[in-house]
């Protein structure tokens, strides 16, 4: 026997753009964190950024209103919400941080779909600043892995998950993402697992560079109807568009979400 652990990164995956791009074009601080970028670590930068927009006057119900405003799509809720519905071990592997992630699943309704979140810790001070610190303390030991960025290592996540004494069952996982970041965790995965790369992003190039390096599935998809639909495919779901609160598609659509601006933003780099 085995259980089926279903893990999402979540920039570009969950949601279709990055959250720290978000904020960053957003709340005004995108020619900084352009800047920040061109002499630190994504995360690094990330914290730095924060820290200025706090500086800059900008609050944290600024942060979380902005966070609110990024669209998911219904058939993204729909196959989080079909395969919770039947069990499934739904996780979270991401280089965010738990306000950004944990703002946009409770503004969603999926927060409970999800029994674990594996990102950049943060916590809220008693000025009410964001502070984020890195998944792993860089500072004080390297975690070993010459592919992931300093701050967390996914693929060392993923090998945790599947070590853990709890699981009595062996393993199988479905790992979905887009990411430079996540070719580690896929180069973990074995024959009986699954790899869904988002196509034409940096995932899906590095594995079609080197096809062979993984030994799991490979099944690609491009946007948010076709994750649905792959997804619960391969946990033999038929999509159930009731599980989408109606809510849930006013939120993606309202005009008082920027969901057209994106392209009039003026953030330069990108992660992927």
């Amino acid at each position: 026997m085995s259980q089926v652990v279903i893990v999402f990164d979540f920039d570009e995956t969950i949601i279709d753009c990055d959250s720290d791009v978000w904020i960053a074009n957003d709340l005004g601080g995108a020619a900084l964190f352009n800047d920040l970028l061109k002499c630190m670590p994504w995360n690094a930068a990330a914290i730095r950024m924060m820290e200025e927009l706090h500086a800059q006057g900008r609050s944290l119900d600024e942060m979380e209103r902005s966070l609110k405003t990024i669209p998911l799509s219904p058939h993204t809720i729909t196959a989080i919400k079909s395969a919770h519905a039947l069990g499934y071990d739904l996780r979270i592997l991401s280089d965010a941080n738990t306000f950004f992630i944990e703002t946009v699943l409770k503004h969603y309704g999926i927060m409970d779909c999800f029994t674990e979140i594996y990102t950049n810790p943060s916590c809220v001070d008693e000025e009410r600043k964001l502070i984020i610190s890195p998944y792993h303390d860089f500072t004080v030991s390297s975690h070993g892995c010459s592919l992931c960025p300093p701050n967390l290592c996914k693929g060392n996540v993923i090998e945790r998950i599947r070590d853990a004494p709890s699981n009595k069952e062996r393993t199988r996982f479905i790992y979905i993402g887009d990411g430079k970041g996540d070719y580690c965790p896929s180069l973990k995965l074995r024959t009986e697992d699954i790899v869904m790369p988002r196509k034409d992003y940096p995932l899906w190039r590095l594995i079609h560079g080197n096809v062979h390096a993984i030994e799991a599935e490979i099944h690609g998809w491009t946007n948010a109807f076709e994750l649905e639909q792959l997804l619960l495919q391969q946990l033999s779901i038929e999509p159930d568009s009731s599980l989408v609160d109606s809510d849930d598609t006013q939120k993606l659509i309202s005009p008082n979400n920027n969901t057209t601006g994106m392209a009039t933003f003026q953030f330069l780099v990108s992660r992927v």
